[in-house]
């Protein structure tokens, strides 16, 4: 493929069927999203392709959760483009931040499970990235809990009508900017993950969780407890239910990540067997 004949546009839903099948076929993938949240990012979300007439060659994702903070959520090469995947990646990214800036973003953020294997990187570094956090990755291979945690608490599924407000007191009070999500993001989430759920004592919403499936993995992403009931065995109540979703699932491994240092959900989840990874996982920024 001749440089001249390469184009990049903006990607859309119509573009589904060539970022999967680049996605069976790539050697360089990165994919920080499952495919029923393909439609969403990129109805939503900007993100740009390396074309050659009807022939896909590169693309890049990008999800917004805030009103001035992206992440990098996917990015693929051809095959037949493999050796050229670092001038690819440049090219997609130059090309990326203006509609990233025209939405009010002012930081892209990449997050890796490796720091000293992750094959992006090193790349990343050298286009204007630098290092911003820390984490740690834990895996569990059982169902088995320790506690069901607080019973007088309940559990239902999410109804966004009526619990935004609480949810978003719940982020403003547990999580930097970094990890807030704003109402898109947690419509988003609630289309597209499987498992959401509120946790409600006397009544009120004091905490939440969510899940992702993949195949047979499945993904912890997030329980949150406001502070004003902690140590009331909300979190081991949420981290509960949690597994018996996943049992239900039939999953081989529970995935999560958190921040190098949350000590107190590292303590719950050691407790309930979650096993911290050797390798360490990391967020690299870049100012827009």
């Amino acid at each position: 493929m001749r440089n001249k004949e390469r184009q990049i546009r903006l990607l859309g839903e119509e573009d589904i069927p060539a970022i999967e099948r680049l996605l069976r076929t790539s050697e360089y993938v990165y994919q920080r999203f499952t495919l029923s949240e393909l439609p969403l990012l990129l109805k939503r979300y900007p993100a740009v392709g390396l074309w050659n007439d009807s022939t896909l060659y590169g693309f890049l994702l990008s999800q917004i959760i805030s009103s001035s903070l992206a992440w990098f959520s996917g990015f693929g090469v051809s095959w037949t483009e493999s050796k050229e995947y670092v001038s690819v990646l440049s090219r997609l990214l130059d090309q990326l931040y203006e509609p990233l800036r025209s939405q009010g973003v002012q930081y892209f953020h990449y997050s890796g499970n490796d720091s000293d294997n992750d094959w992006l990187r090193s790349l990343l570094l050298g286009q204007g990235f630098i290092p911003y956090r820390n984490l740690y990755s834990y895996d569990k291979f059982d169902y088995k809990i320790p506690t069901t945690g607080n019973q007088a608490v309940a559990i239902r599924n999410v109804d966004l009508a009526s619990d935004m407000p609480a949810l978003l007191r719940i982020e403003e009070a547990c999580f930097e900017d970094l990890w807030r999500y704003d109402p898109f993001s947690f419509q988003d989430i609630a289309s597209t993950h499987p498992y959401f759920v509120v946790a409600e004592l006397n009544g009120e919403v004091v905490g939440y969780q969510f899940n992702a499936l993949d195949d047979d993995y499945g993904y912890l992403v997030r329980i949150a407890v406001h502070p004003s009931v902690a140590g009331q065995m909300i979190g081991a109540r949420l981290m509960a239910e949690a597994i018996y979703f996943f049992e239900r699932a039939r999953v081989s491994r529970i995935m999560l990540n958190t921040q190098e240092d949350n000590y107190h959900a590292h303590r719950l989840y050691e407790w309930f067997g979650f096993i911290r990874l050797q390798q360490k996982g990391f967020v690299l920024r870049k100012r827009l």
